[in-house]
């Protein structure tokens, strides 16, 4: 193998003030991707509707759950080697690479040109282009702000990095909510402009100022993980599905089988790294202690909050707002207006700890970060379904802050733990690690709702309907309905149960209905099986929280790696500064 010291990629220095251009630019493919991900989230309804397909028919669950979850599922797969390549061909090649395809399938998502199931199709296909620009722009975007900031001030450029994160997940909320009334298209062809840019801006101003390592591919390695993982995260995508008489798809044989041939695949994958020259997937690195705790904390802080915030995205959209004279259509946007103190919480603990940790170390606020987080669900098992607001809103922005005094300092000394030549590995290792953590966390968190709600609801549904006129074999067909038929459409800003109940029946009811389909009928009767379903998800997420705390601790000490320590056969586990 051959490492290449390169000053710049023209030979110049970058120059004192070249950290805040990277800084700046990547923070743009940042909230780039961040407003796509809210945006397509609001505007799936007119998306839907743009391509004519009811994304409530039970046909149509699986083009619901990929455009959800696909995008999710190709960062996870793919941002390890986009950072293996990263390392090898030149990080911010492979960043500006990343911003030109997300920007072509931000395009190519715009003219989807085909209707139905069709149309369906290639919106996932071009969403899942998108996510191979996304996986390129993750993995080596951290990477590239490590190379540019030293030391005492990377936690602060990391924790402003991740903080646009958050700030470009509450825009996309207003992006989505505004360019879905133009039309659906738009909500696509906002990115091409920011993308064409901030693609010109990369190629003109960002330069090679790491450590490239020139080794063979490990194709092997890549083809097994690949294969392993994209088996396990279907396997999960498709257990959150019903199956046969099940509420949940855990138990057919496709879901099975992709779980334990996935597992079998990614435990062959180990073996293989262990063994190639030269692999893509560093074990060795999970011997600096530092490395390995930050991971170990991070994949179970993505659990803990992963699918979290789809249940108390869905106890707003289902119980709270509508009890309080919100139409279901603008739930939607006015569930993530309700969920700005989170935002601004993350805001405000995600730069401030990061350059805390600067000085101090990661591990006291990390640790802290996920006790305060831990304390913040407790506290919100308290909360009535349907709660007094400020309450809410200071534990929700509690929580927030508890994030960001986790994220920023974690993912700073993850990247302080690097050799210089695997960075972009050991970021994208990183995020690989974190994007499984959250669907798992998904089918985890939504798999403890379902049992904490079938318990009660179809007994409680079945009695409303009945007492406002419902046939009775409907009403037992509702009422033994999967949850998730309704979550997700109270998700998606529709009525649930007009939405579900055929209208010919509704017409036929006293006031057609009116009893039924008004805004306090459907959380009424759920509101209390939810909020037990909620109380067993916030008590798993606190043990995640807790554990992740414990994990944390482990890291020791404030430690960067040193060239010299690898010069010198050793292999850092105490602390360093």
């Amino acid at each position: 193998m051959t490492y290449l010291r390169q000053g710049t990629s023209d030979g110049r220095s970058p120059g004192k003030n070249y950290k805040w251009v990277a800084l700046s630019n990547t923070t743009l493919g940042v909230i780039m991707a961040a407003i796509d991900g809210t945006a397509v989230m609001l505007a799936l309804p007119t998306i839907f509707n743009g391509i004519k397909i009811n994304p409530l028919d039970p046909s149509s669950s699986t083009y619901l759950l990929w455009l959800l979850m696909g995008y999710m599922l190709v960062m996870a797969v793919l941002v390890v080697a986009m950072g293996r390549i990263g390392d090898m061909v030149g990080r911010t090649r492979m960043y500006n690479l990343g911003f030109v395809i997300f920007t072509v399938g931000s395009l190519l998502c715009a003219v989807v040109w085909s209707k139905g199931s069709a149309g369906a199709l290639e919106l996932i296909i071009f969403r899942l282009v998108q996510a191979v620009g996304g996986a390129a722009l993750m993995a080596n975007s951290a990477a590239i702000l490590t190379d540019a900031f030293p030391v005492h001030e990377r936690g602060l450029a990391l924790g402003l990095n991740g903080a646009s994160f958050i700030a470009g997940t509450f825009l996309g909320i207003l992006v989505g909510g505004v360019l879905s009334l133009a039309g659906w298209r738009w909500v696509f062809l906002f990115n091409v402009p920011i993308g064409i840019a901030g693609t010109i801006w990369a190629y003109r101003s960002l330069r090679e100022i790491g450590k490239r390592k020139v080794e063979p591919m490990d194709w092997l390695g890549n083809i097994t993980f690949a294969a392993g993982l994209t088996m396990v995260l279907v396997g999960i995508v498709y257990g959150i599905e019903p199956y046969g008489s099940s509420y949940m798809g855990w138990g057919s044989p496709l879901v099975l089988s992709m779980l334990i041939c996935g597992s079998i695949t990614l435990v062959a994958f180990v073996f293989i790294e262990l063994r190639v020259k030269a692999p893509m997937f560093q074990m060795n690195l999970f011997r600096i202690r530092a490395f390995a705790a930050g991971n170990g904390a991070g994949f179970l802080a993505a659990v803990a909050r992963g699918g979290l915030m789809y249940m108390v995205t869905i106890w707003l959209q289902a119980i709270w707002l509508p009890l309080h004279g919100y139409d279901y259509k603008d739930t939607p946007l006015w569930a993530g207006i309700f969920g700005i103190p989170m935002s601004v919480g993350f805001l405000l603990g995600g730069p401030l700890s990061g350059r805390l940790s600067d000085r101090y170390g990661a591990r006291y606020f990390a640790t802290g970060g996920m006790l305060l987080a831990a304390l913040t669900l407790g506290l919100m098992m308290l909360l009535p379904a349907n709660f007094s607001y400020p309450w809410f809103a200071v534990l929700v922005f509690m929580n927030g802050i508890s994030m960001g005094l986790f994220m920023s300092p974690n993912m700073a000394a993850v990247m302080n733990s690097l050799p210089e030549k695997h960075r972009g590995a050991g970021s994208g290792m990183r995020g690989t690690i974190q994007n499984v953590g959250t669907p798992l966390s998904m089918g985890i968190l939504f798999t403890l709702m379902m049992a904490g709600m079938v318990a009660s609801v179809p007994a409680a549904m079945y009695s409303g309907l009945a007492q406002n006129g419902v046939p009775d074999a409907l009403a037992h067909q509702v009422a033994n309905l999967a949850p998730t038929s309704y979550l997700f459409a109270a998700l998606l800003g529709y009525n649930p149960l007009a939405s579900i109940i055929p209208s010919s029946v509704l017409q036929g009811l006293p006031d057609h209905g009116a009893a039924i389909t008004s805004k306090t009928f459907f959380p009424q009767i759920i509101s209390g099986p939810f909020h037990h379903g909620l109380a067993i998800v916030l008590i798993f997420s606190m043990i995640m929280c807790l554990i992740a705390a414990g994990v944390s601790w482990l890291r020791g000490g404030k430690y960067v790696y040193h060239e010299r320590e690898e010069s010198e056969g050793g292999d850092p586990e105490g602390p360093s500064t």
